[in-house]
């Protein structure tokens, strides 16, 4: 576990790392006041409350010094701590670090922010101690949240005010059971504040050329640690074999078609005891554990980081788990032109399998 986090806490710095030399550093801090959203009924004597909390974040303008960031409207990026209680005393509190992107639409007015990190729980599962808490089965946590505001900055001596919605959610994508995951949409409300309001920068427009490439093999390797919904079932690694073609369309986006080859190792536990526990349906216990699936994706290209979403169907299924259909959504980063690392969350619609580690090539 410890490996998994030194790599994604690594990962984010790399997609966070300052690069321009023209540049100005805003800070913005956002209380908020919610719900947590009844995604599933498993966690209904969890909702008891209306959550609170704060967002800070620092962040990193950018104003054209590469095409990138005049392909997409001079997005910010940075980090960002949220402290959220949930107002219930078996979740306890959640405490995260996120790396992060702004988007700007309608005259820079209306602010669109992705961010990815870590959160420590207060309060995890336990069977003897906590066993009501079947949200988190462990303190480290996967962490994603949205935020749209809107925005009016530098209203006086670079201090700025904000407003808008947070989705911010919180899961251990299976590492542990249990992982019920918890939602939040909460209304916050924030100021900002330009550390470099005496200094005005121009943007710098990019006029792309037109650019396509020809189709491209990739091969991946992915890996990590997961348990099946049974608590106590034990944590076994997993791999999965990758190959695919994508064709680059223009500077932003490629298609993508493969296959992957799932040898996940929770399943040789999760098959003996649905045969044990559950005769009547039908499962003998000899059933295969691994899985093979066909997919179609999309890659966003935001420098040398890139958003991946995948849908898959699997066409070898020897076991039900979760249904045919699964989807992959992640990010990449080339450290060349051939070589890229990746972190994807993998999942059959809400319902996640496994955190994944990946490295590849593309030829």
């Amino acid at each position: 576990m410890r490996s998994i986090i030194t790599v994604c806490i690594l990962f984010f710095i790399l997609c966070v790392q300052a690069q321009n030399e023209k540049t100005s550093y805003t800070l913005d801090a956002n209380v908020f006041y919610g719900n947590i959203t009844e995604h599933n009924s498993d966690i209904s004597h969890l909702i008891t409350g209306h959550p609170t909390g704060f967002i800070v974040s620092y962040n990193q303008k950018t104003f054209g010094n590469q095409a990138w960031e005049s392909r997409y409207n001079y997005p910010d990026y940075g980090v960002s701590f949220i402290y959220q209680d949930l107002k219930n005393q078996f979740l306890g509190d959640n405490l995260g670090v996120y790396a992060h992107y702004n988007f700007y639409f309608f005259k820079r007015n209306l602010m669109f922010r992705i961010g990815q990190g870590l959160a420590y729980n207060t309060n995890p599962y336990d069977k003897v101690d906590n066993y009501r808490n079947n949200a988190f089965g462990t303190r480290l946590l996967s962490s994603t949240y949205l935020m749209l505001n809107y925005k009016k900055e530098n209203l006086f001596n670079g201090f700025g005010l904000q407003t808008g919605l947070s989705l911010i959610h919180y899961s251990n994508a299976n590492v542990k059971a249990p992982n019920s995951s918890i939602n939040s949409i909460t209304f916050n409300l924030g100021v900002t504040y330009n550390l470099d309001a005496d200094h005005t920068l121009e943007y710098i427009t990019h006029v792309d050329d037109k650019f396509t490439e020809n189709i491209k093999y990739n091969l991946a390797f992915r890996t990590g640690v997961n348990e099946s919904d049974i608590i106590d079932s034990g944590q076994y690694a997993f791999y999965i074999l990758s190959a695919y073609a994508d064709k680059r369309l223009n500077h932003k986006s490629a298609i993508q078609l493969g296959t992957d080859v799932f040898f996940s190792n929770f399943l040789k536990t999760h098959i003996r005891y649905k045969s044990v526990a559950f005769p009547l349906d039908n499962v003998s216990g000899d059933e295969d554990y691994k899985r093979v699936g066909v997919f179609v994706g999309h890659e966003l290209f935001i420098s040398k980081t890139s958003l991946i979403t995948q849908l898959g169907y699997y066409v070898y299924y020897p076991f039900d788990f979760e249904g045919r259909v699964y989807n992959r959504i992640g990010l990449k980063r080339y450290f060349s032109n051939k070589w890229f690392g990746a972190l994807t969350l993998k999942s059959h619609g809400a319902k996640a399998e496994a955190v994944e580690l990946g490295l590849g090539i593309r030829l």
